[in-house]
């Protein structure tokens, strides 16, 4: 447990493994892994006869994987959901797990370069054998593609000047580090906001670096067809974009949340929604684990005969 500690501390343990309504015999999948503590936590509920398929693209996390025959570790991205279950022979599941957020590992070792806390090189993936870097996006993307990322996945109001001094900058040197980075934007940002700031900013990089937005997409559009009638699925999101995205799907079973009708006047959806009203954790979990403050909890369940 301890090194789970360290690696990552899970929000809302309870009400996923509440909203996932665990059967001792079922099979179910952790989409994102990191330390391990809501996989350790399924497996807890499950009997001999369970089974849990865990997912992370990250090769951290392998260090985390415990010992239990019950446990199947897939190395990929949540995307390739649907190919691994048919890999390992698994036609439906039981209940799907994701929860969105970066692992605190990520934020807390400065090579990885997800926070502006620490210098360190602008790199920001979940996955290192992927080409894009943050390096490479701030050094090569155009300045309309980069105000757009800055606005579109930060909600920057100032996006376009920041990507206009980004743009100016680099025709001088290439931008490498993260302080360096920092520094130069710097005169844009408040004192007084500067790290909500730099938090948005860093959010929208590491969101187009990782393609976190389409693979979530793609993972959505997998889990009706994943799920056996009467499966749930519980996803944490962090920020509102995921969020909405989530939203969308498990009440009109897409992520533009356009309302689509069958002959009958009924919704057309193959999920839905568990809790009416979105799970955030409460104030004694908030202080115990202050990284928490963000999460929202959000589960459904497959409808029968779809």
């Amino acid at each position: 447990m301890e090194n789970e500690i360290v690696y990552h501390t899970p929000a809302l343990l309870i009400p996923c493994m509440e909203g996932l309504d665990i059967k001792s015999d079922g099979v179910y999948v952790d989409l994102t892994f990191g330390g391990g503590g809501h996989s350790r936590e399924i497996l807890s509920r499950l009997g001999k006869n369970g089974r849990l398929f865990a997912f992370d693209q990250d090769m951290d996390a392998i260090a985390n994987v415990p010992d239990d025959d019950r446990l199947t570790f897939c190395r990929s991205n949540f995307c390739f959901l649907s190919n691994f279950l048919a890999y390992y022979g698994v036609e439906k599941v039981d209940g799907v797990l994701a929860d969105l957020g970066v692992s605190f590992h990520h934020f807390d070792e400065a090579e990885r370069g997800f926070s502006f806390r620490f210098d360190g090189p602008l790199d920001m993936r979940m996955n290192r054998k992927s080409k894009l870097t943050a390096e490479i996006l701030l050094n090569e993307y155009d300045e309309q593609r980069l105000a757009d990322i800055f606005y579109l996945y930060g909600e920057m109001n100032n996006a376009r000047k920041v990507a206009s001094t980004i743009v100016k900058a680099r025709q001088k040197a290439p931008l490498t580090t993260i302080f360096q980075l920092v520094e130069l934007l710097e005169p844009l940002i408040g004192k007084d906001s500067q790290k909500k700031d730099l938090a948005k900013l860093f959010q929208a990089i590491r969101i187009e670096v990782n393609d976190e937005m389409g693979t979530l997409k793609k993972m959505l559009s997998q889990l009706p067809g994943s799920l056996v009638d009467g499966g749930r699925v519980a996803i944490l999101t962090y920020h509102s974009l995921e969020d909405r995205l989530v939203k969308n799907f498990f009440k009109t079973g897409n992520v533009d949340g356009k309302i689509e009708k069958d002959f009958y006047g009924n919704t057309v959806r193959s999920l839905s929604p568990v809790n009416g009203k979105v799970i955030t954790p409460d104030a004694d979990e908030i202080q115990r684990n202050p990284r928490s403050r963000s999460a929202k909890l959000r589960v459904a369940e497959k409808i029968g005969g779809e």
